[in-house]
């Protein structure tokens, strides 16, 4: 298949690009500004994304057979400027949508995220619970969703939307803007400065999820048959829950095995025998379709960040 990632010098779109191109698909990098191919996958195509020229998105989406929308403005950015995230998220996803299915794309893939839902996520929290989450970059990623729903519910295009949960893993190249992400911004904190600082006591509980799986269960979704895709909304996450201050211990643990060294850990003292409430990140869409997680992987993922971080960033003295 020719498939066009947006955002695909992006974190996500990135290694999914990678992760395709390895099983024989045609890639097309989209970007906001025309540049060559990376040197990480020298074979794809790169094409440049004009969000406000539907004939430009139109011709972007040629002869592709599926589209991976990854491109987006993230939480700090939507924060600071709630226009602006709904002028990307919200509307470019409609005129990108709307381009794909002129030009006969045959399936929509939109990364949305868990954070629709509510902030913070408590609870269980299936694909059919109520939505509440009124900060931009939740309502501006729902209008996302609401363009792809809806071409799909018309009969326009295949859409199919996924909510992230907490995604770690190493980028394709260390420019990429991921390391505010709590696992990848732990493992560049243990090879930089041999430790691993923790701004609250570590308590509070999240649903982790390596980039490795998030990759396969994309894949899957990419070739499944639409006969068999009963919803168009799919959470996706690892389905067990985590407290912080246990991630933080595995990442201790696996760079003292990886890296040969272990990083100490510091973290608020106030508070470390507070209650927090649990939280269950179903999928059961996914399960519904046979696709499962792979727990396991995080340890792996984690050792590979880490040795990402060791050979792209020095210690800082």
């Amino acid at each position: 298949m020719r498939i066009l990632i947006t955002g695909g010098f992006g974190f996500v779109g990135g290694r999914l690009a990678a992760d395709f191109a390895k099983v024989g698909h045609r890639i097309v990098l989209g970007t906001r500004s025309f540049i060559a191919s990376p040197s990480w996958l020298p074979e794809a195509e790169v094409i440049e994304t004009v969000w406000d020229d539907e004939r430009i998105l139109e011709q972007c989406c040629k002869s592709v057979d599926v589209v991976i929308h990854a491109a987006g403005m993230n939480a700090q950015d939507c924060f600071a400027d709630p226009i602006g995230a709904l002028a990307f998220n919200g509307v470019a996803t409609t005129r990108l949508v709307a381009a794909a299915s002129r030009a006969k794309v045959q399936r929509f893939i939109y990364l949305s995220t868990a954070h629709v839902y509510a902030s913070p996520l408590v609870g269980t929290i299936t694909e059919n619970t109520c939505i509440n989450n009124l900060h931009p970059y939740a309502t501006s990623h729902l209008a996302g969703e609401y363009a792809v729903l809806s071409a799909n519910q018309q009969k326009q295009i295949q859409g199919i939307v996924l909510r992230l949960s907490n995604v770690f893993g190493a980028p394709m190249h260390k420019e990429v803007n991921c390391w505010m992400l709590l696992v990848n911004d732990l493992c560049r904190q243990a090879v930089q400065t041999r430790k691993l600082v923790l701004k609250t006591n570590g308590m509070q509980q999240r649903d982790f999820v390596a980039m490795g799986e998030v990759c396969r269960v994309v894949e899957s979704l990419t070739a499944i048959h639409v006969e068999s895709i009963q919803s168009n909304i799919f959470n996706i996450g690892s389905g067990v829950s985590q407290s912080v201050l246990a991630i933080a211990l595995l990442v201790q643990q696996r760079c003292k095995v990886t890296l040969g060294f272990e990083p100490v850990l510091e973290r608020v003292q106030d508070g470390v025998n507070e209650l927090h409430p649990n939280m269950n990140y179903r999928t059961d869409n996914l399960a519904a379709l046979g696709i499962f997680f792979n727990n396991t992987d995080n340890t792996l993922e984690i050792d590979n960040l880490l040795r990402f971080c060791h050979s792209s960033f020095t210690a800082i003295p």
